[in-house]
Order: structure tokens, then sequence, then C-alpha cells
């Protein structure tokens, strides 16, 4: 559901020694274990001869429909594309690239997973004569970005991280959408009164709480916080700004903001979407991907009572407001092994956001990560969508920074203590500061 840190600066990443020895180590054993151990639909060896293989998730429909573009158009040199699901997608990655045998084109999330194969020669560089990168946002590209050159080509839509809310519930209690972080107080504090959650929380899958402390300390420390807790520096979970977004996020608990059931909430069965549309809660954070279930879901709500916007302002933070976290794209990545590296880019330059796939994308209410798409967005023909999407679009076009999610972004070691001590923060079982003391020991 999460991603990885994009930097506002040049977008180069230096990781620790000890990450880059845990993925050498780790791509090392793994060369010696049995492919047999990824069933039926496990690594198959790089193709020798005419014709690709890639690999990617189940849920890619419309990367599944350039593939088909591609082969009709390629009859002689076909793209054999194998479909995984998400939980076993990253081991069997590993195994395959262990035994020299990963696909010539892998999806992938970008960010600090990327750079463990890029550290261990395993992706070749793409150049933008080769792809045509220049048509990409360049918050959403950096995240392939490391040592001034791109390894990865972006490949379905933006999902940032926005603060939906109910119209009609805000209207009864007076509240205006908030803009700042006083202000969403000041909201959490009216609709409490009137008998209603204030936000929407499903604090029991953990990661929908981490948005909040993802968000706070951006606002209250800047995206350069995390981007050094990214680059394996731990003592950097002790900055105050950490001490200070966990503050926060205990504050807006103690104010009730999340209600007193948000623990047992599990955002896969749809409860914390449907306390919003329902009216019995007045917001929600969640990342874009909740657009699309309220339609389904709720369309009346969408076409009548929602509203969305980024979150709110810190003022005195040293935060750009206009920053914003979530998952800016998944990409796809060249084996530097590959034997067909010229159709690869012939496939990544000329199918992967082409005209038909970005059609797809906005259709499904989803926005490319590409420059210049205002004509098409003035084409769209439903006002909601229309709406949606270009704002969606211009919240990445404006965005300084696009943090994507730290439990993505951290080492799998540090992932899970990240998500249990969050939690435990949430909950106010931790001190603000021992947050940071915690994770910085997890880091070492």
């Amino acid at each position: 559901m999460h991603g990885f840190p994009v930097r506002s600066d040049d977008g180069n990443r230096t990781h620790s020694v000890k990450r880059r020895r845990v993925i050498a180590a780790a791509i090392a054993v793994t060369a010696t274990m049995s492919l047999a151990a990824c069933g039926s639909s496990g690594p198959s060896a790089t193709s020798s001869g005419k014709g690709l293989t890639m690999w990617a998730l189940t849920d890619q429909a419309i990367l599944k429909e350039s593939v088909d573009a591609y082969n009709k158009d390629h009859p002689d040199e076909q793209i054999m594309l194998r479909l995984f699901a998400n939980d076993d997608y990253k081991q069997k990655l590993r195994v395959a690239f262990g035994a020299d045998q990963a696909p010539d084109l892998f999806f992938n999330w970008g960010g600090g997973a990327l750079n463990d194969y890029v550290e261990a020669g395993k992706v070749e560089a793409v150049t933008d004569s080769q792809v045509n990168l220049l048509r990409f946002m360049p918050s959403v590209l950096q995240s392939a970005e490391f040592g001034e050159q791109v390894y990865g080509v972006p490949a379905n839509g933006l999902a940032p991280v926005v603060l939906y809310y109910n119209k009609n519930v805000l209207a009864d209690a007076g509240v205006e959408p908030p803009k700042t972080y006083d202000e969403l107080l000041a909201a959490v504090k009216k609709l409490k009164g009137e008998g209603v959650t204030p936000i929407s929380l499903a604090a029991n899958s953990k990661w929908p709480t981490l948005m909040y402390l993802e968000y706070l300390l951006d606002r209250e420390g800047g995206d350069q916080v995390f981007s050094k807790i990214a680059d394996g520096d731990a003592a950097a979970w002790k900055d105050p700004a950490v001490t200070e977004a966990n503050t926060r996020l205990q504050e807006l608990a103690k104010a009730g903001a999340f209600g007193d059931n948000a623990s047992s909430v599990s955002y896969d069965q749809g409860a914390s979407t449907a306390l919003l549309y329902t009216g019995k809660a007045g917001m929600e954070l969640m990342g874009t991907w909740e657009y699309a279930n309220l339609v389904k879901t709720a369309p009346d709500f969408v076409k009548n009572d929602l509203g969305y916007l980024t979150f709110p302002a810190l003022p005195g933070g040293k935060g750009d407001p206009r920053n914003i976290v979530g998952n800016p794209s998944n990409f796809l990545s060249l084996n530097s092994a590959s034997k067909n590296k010229a159709a690869a880019l012939t496939y990544l330059k000329d199918y992967v956001m082409n005209d038909a796939q970005i059609d797809s994308y906005l259709s499904a209410g989803s926005v490319p990560p590409v420059n210049k798409l205002e004509s098409k967005l003035a084409a769209v023909k439903s006002a909601d969508d229309k709406k949606w999407l270009t704002f969606v679009y211009e919240l990445v076009r404006d965005a300084p920074s696009f943090q994507l999610s730290w439990d993505q972004d951290l080492p799998s070691d540090q992932a899970d203590p990240l998500l249990t001590n969050v939690d435990k923060s949430f909950l106010g079982q931790l001190e603000p500061a021992e947050f940071g003391v915690n994770m910085s020991e997890a880091a070492k």
C-alpha cells in the first residue's frame, strides 16, 4: 500500500553500509535456494532469444493491456508477462535475482528497495533519449533516481494521501474544511460535540495511522528529516521534530479525533470508508485509491457530499505545506543481465504511458504520472471525475516533495518495529520521545 520517499533535492540517496551488506547477503543466500520454492508461477530464466520476460502484480490490468498492445505489434518478439500476488512477489524477485534468473523487466516500488538492487549491479540505468524520461513528473521520477541516473520508468497512477471530508457532516457542525493544524483541532472539538467521530481511522491496520506521523513530521521538520533516516542515519530518529510529530499524534488521539473504537477498525473490511460516507465520521485521511472505492460503494455521496484537500499546514513548522506523502508510482526496471535490452527499451518508450494508456488510467479515475495533462483532463466528461483528477494532478505537479511511506522505504527489519511503535504511540503507550529512541535502536 505504501512506497518510498522522494527527495526535493537532486534525488541522490546514499544508503548505509549495513543496508548494502544486508541486500548483498540476501542475494548471495537466495542464489543457493531451490527455484522450486517459487511454485508453478516462479522464476523462469531471462530470455536468451527473441522475446521478453516481465513480472508484475495481479492487479495491474492496465499494464497488461500495454503488454497486449506490444505483442500485437511485435508477433515475433513477444513479452511473456507473469503476474504475482503482492505478498509473494518481493521474495520471488529476490530468489530470481539471486539465481540469475530474473526477468528482463520487473515491476517494483522504487526507492530504497530498488536502490538495493542498483547497488548490487542488477539494474540497468535508462536515459531520456532511450525512454523519453522528460514526459514524467520530476517529483515522481526521483523515486527511481540514484547517483544522478534513473533506474525505472513510472508504470501506473499517482496515489498521494489526502484528507477526505463529508461536506454535510462538517456543515451541520459549523466546521470549515481545516487548512491548518489548529483548525483541525478546532474541527475535532466541534464534531465530537455533535456526537460524530471527527476522523475515521482504521488503526487496527496500523499503516493508516502511519500516514498521520508521516505528514506531521514533514510539516514539523521538513522533508529532510526523514531523508536522513532513509539514508541510514539511525540518530536522525531522535530529531526533535520526530518527538514533536508524535506529540501531535497523541494530542489528536487524546482530543478524541479518532473516536473510541479506532483500534478495532480494519481498513480491508471497508469500515473506515463507510464511516465517512454514512455520515458517522467527518473526515478520513487516505490514499487517492479511496476515491474509486467511494465511487463504487457510494456514488451519490461522491456526487453530493464528498470534499477533499491536502493535509493541513503547520504554521511555524519547517515543512512546505505543499509537500505530500503517499505512493508516487510503481516502476518498471530493466535487468542489467537482459539479452533483450533494445526490445525492452522500445516497450518502455512507446507502450508505457502512451496516449492509450494515459486514457485508460484517466477513465479508471487515476492520474498517470506525466506532465502536460491539462488538455486530457479538460476532456473528461464527468464533472466529478474531472474535478477530482485535476485536484490530484495539480497536487503532485506543484509538490516540492513527494514522500513515500516509511514502511516501504525502510529495510524489512525496521518496517515491523516501525508499525508497532506507531501503534504504541497512537495508544499513548509510549512517551513521544520514546518512539525515536526505539526506532534508532531498531535502525542500528
